[in-house]
């Protein structure tokens, strides 16, 4: 089942269930009113979007309309919370490494993770606004996942079947401002502003054999102005899981249903899946040739983010974003 949300007047869009194929979809008014009104609600609502799903994919409903991207907001154009974890230490290595940062001491045995702004995430065709290009401006290409309720103190063998929803993100950065900011102690604010998530929001069986209750074995797909960046899976060196995220996320607090968490920029051992942001190539650069040359993004820059299925079809639509002045 794929879900997504048009943008609208209200804040966080109108709820509507999506072709397999991404070429139509229908409002779902009767069941939830919004993604987050679904979530919230997810064992009641979920076999009844179900319904809704099959029959779209099998057969032609008089509700239906072709979907058009540029109408989607962010599946969840707003989130309660937003987590974003670095379980792929080669990219976390690196991109210290770049800043003449140390590593912690402890990230082998607990996860790193920040909180995100989440009161606004841009869609997912909308341009990706900021005040000023030098403030150093890098995509992550990102798998997210999206749970419902989570206990506090659940453990991480638990973790897993709280995971509802899989969601691609760009967790935008402003490599500029982490060298003054991350030094203070205190974490991300500035150098992190909004997100952007892919079209649509697709549910574990969407993904099949891909998903192995604690990963997703695909590669993510990225390029800046149609030229291709990087093609790591997502599934390959992670140091830690979704589900252990998640009982991290939740050792001292509950989480809410419709929590956002992403693992960090993806990146692979291997050097021939290329990169997933433009620190890390900068950092492979300054390493081989002593400088880096690879610029940050500038306005106009189109950042565009994907996944395919085996059969080479999009899975949950492309994130596709250009730069823009704020």
């Amino acid at each position: 089942m794929k879900l997504a949300s048009l943008r609208d007047t209200r804040r966080d869009g109108t709820l509507i269930v999506v072709s397999r194929d991404l070429t139509r979809a229908v409002q779902v008014p009767s069941i939830a009113q919004t993604l987050q009104q679904a979530i919230e609600q997810w064992d009641r609502v979920r076999p009844l979007l179900q319904e809704v799903s099959d029959a779209l994919n099998g057969q032609v409903r008089n509700d239906a309309f072709a979907l058009d991207p540029e109408a989607l907001a962010s599946p969840f154009p707003r989130a309660f919370q937003f987590l974003d974890g670095s379980v792929y230490l080669h990219h976390m290595e690196k991109a210290r490494k770049a800043r003449g940062a140390e590593m912690p001491p402890n990230y082998k045995t607990e996860p790193l993770m920040y909180q995100g702004l989440s009161d606004r995430f841009i869609g997912p065709r909308e341009p990706m606004r900021i005040p000023d290009e030098s403030l150093g401006l890098d995509y992550e290409a990102e798998l997210a996942v999206v749970v419902d309720d989570v206990p506090m103190g659940t453990p991480a063998s638990e973790a897993g079947r709280h995971i509802k929803l899989l969601m691609l993100l760009n967790d935008y950065t402003l490599r500029t401002l982490t060298r003054t900011e991350l030094p203070k102690g205190f974490g991300f604010m500035q150098a992190k502003p909004t997100s952007a998530f892919s079209p649509v929001a697709v549910t574990l069986d969407e993904v099949g054999a891909a998903w192995d209750g604690e990963k997703l074995d695909r590669p993510i797909l990225s390029s800046i102005n149609g030229q291709p960046v990087g093609r790591a899976n997502t599934g390959r060196d992670m140091f830690f899981t979704y589900p252990t995220l998640i009982a991290h996320a939740a050792r001292t607090r509950s989480l809410g249903a419709g929590t956002i968490i992403g693992a960090g920029a993806v990146s692979n051992l291997d050097p021939q899946t290329g990169h997933a942001c433009l620190a890390e190539k900068r950092a492979d650069e300054e390493l081989r040739d002593g400088k880096a040359t690879t610029p940050w993004l500038k306005f106009g820059d189109r950042v565009r983010i994907d996944m395919l299925d085996a059969s080479g079809a999009s899975i949950f639509g492309a994130i596709d974003n250009v730069v823009a002045p704020g």
